[in-house]
């Protein structure tokens, strides 16, 4: 599809919707959301067969290489990236005094990101070579998960747990996490959930890191300007709400009463809807079949509230379809694999940064600043300065 010129010399405003919803900023070889399909990719791949049927070493070298890896690549690129995922000592001494803030683990990230940024000297995107970039951006996603691990045993006053080069990226984050060896089905489930979460069109945060990128700032800043995007609750924050509806809602009697009134007083069921797709949701159905085969009461109890949802939804708001979307059975699998609540976001990060640098990448390639405009409304100016005893 050709991409629109608009003339550059002219400097008519173009009205957009609000939070330039459908609108094209610009083009993308990594991949699509097709809402009203209920379908999305990567690259040429159907993103939820990827989930089900490849690595995330894999799927990471698809984003960043351009293809899926033959087993001599796969083998190459996890030796790679295994190989720098240990935190800089600076970046190490870091932790205590971050941890020690109280602050919410989004921003000790965001924090600790930073600080590898300035440590691994990351330079700018604009003086960097195309295969710079790419060891820039290897780096960012592979260190990011022990960054969240070490932070979090930090502040239980734990030591942080080394990588171990032998694992793969998912049972990495889980070992280095608990200190304890992860099951093949919690590695399967944390994997499985991260491949699906890694890249999913221009969303916030995504845009943020693109629009940071446009600037030739370095790798670090993009990712950390993406992070301070997702943070927000209405972005990446509602897995851990979702457990705390479940909780809140807390056994099998209480579901109906629970969802009747969520939806007689118009409040928000956590999990539950998505403002692009207008069918379910494909990463929910995929984590789903995971859940299923949990057979824990905390699964079959997630179960039975999204069926008990969707039925009281098709009895008291007819015609209003809204199905679970992918934090709803996130929390669960996450969960499951041994995440606290408080690392859900975190967690979804973990995804995200691979997808952002590969977005990252392909920004740098264009030579364009972002740079929208704006209308102004305010009051008529240029109004006189009066002075200050008359204001």
């Amino acid at each position: 599809m050709p991409r629109m010129i608009i003339d550059r010399m002219d400097d008519t405003p173009i009205d957009v919707p609000p939070g330039l919803t459908n609108v094209v900023v610009t083009e993308t070889s990594l991949g699509e959301v097709r809402g009203r399909e209920g379908f999305y990719h990567y690259r040429q791949y159907s993103a939820v067969d990827l989930a089900r049927e490849a690595s995330l070493e894999e799927v990471w070298h698809l984003l960043l290489l351009g293809r899926l890896p033959n087993a001599a690549d796969l083998a190459g690129f996890a030796e790679r990236t295994a190989a720098v995922r240990a935190i800089p000592a600076p970046v190490v001494a870091l932790l205590p005094p971050s941890v020690a803030t109280g602050a919410e683990p989004m921003a000790v990230l965001r924090t600790l990101l930073s600080g590898y940024g300035a440590a691994a000297g990351l330079a700018p995107l604009y003086d960097q070579t195309a295969e710079e970039r790419l060891d820039a951006a290897l780096r960012v996603g592979a260190v990011t998960p022990g960054l969240i691990a070490a932070a979090h045993r930090v502040r239980q006053g734990l030591r942080p747990v080394p990588p171990r080069p032998e694992l793969g990226f998912a049972a990495d984050y889980l070992h280095r996490l608990t200190g304890a060896e992860p099951t093949p089905e919690q590695v399967a489930g944390l994997s499985a959930y991260l491949i699906a979460a890694i890249d999913h069109g221009f969303n916030a945060s995504t845009f943020t890191a693109r629009v940071i990128a446009s600037t030739g700032a370095d790798l670090a800043a993009c990712v950390t300007g993406a992070v301070g995007a997702l943070s927000g609750p209405l972005h990446g924050g509602a897995p851990g709400r979702v457990l705390a509806a479940l909780d809140e809602i807390g056994t099998a009697d209480r579901i109906e009463p629970w969802v009747r009134d969520k939806i007689n007083s118009g409040g928000r069921i956590m999990g539950f809807g998505h403002p692009v797709y207008r069918t379910e949701d494909p990463r929910s159905a995929m984590l789903k079949e995971l859940v299923r085969g949990y057979g824990t009461p905390r699964a079959d109890f997630a179960l039975e509230v999204e069926r008990t949802v969707i039925d009281l939804l098709a009895e008291l708001k007819p015609g209003r379809a809204l199905n679970t979307n992918i934090e709803f059975y996130a929390a669960v699998v996450m969960e499951h694999c041994g995440i606290p609540a408080e690392l859900f976001t975190p967690t979804f990060a973990v995804a995200r940064v691979i997808g952002w640098t590969a977005h990252i990448l392909e920004q740098a390639e264009d030579s364009k600043i972002i740079r929208p405009s704006s209308r102004y409304v305010g009051a008529t100016p240029p109004a006189p300065v009066p002075p200050l005893s008359e204001r």
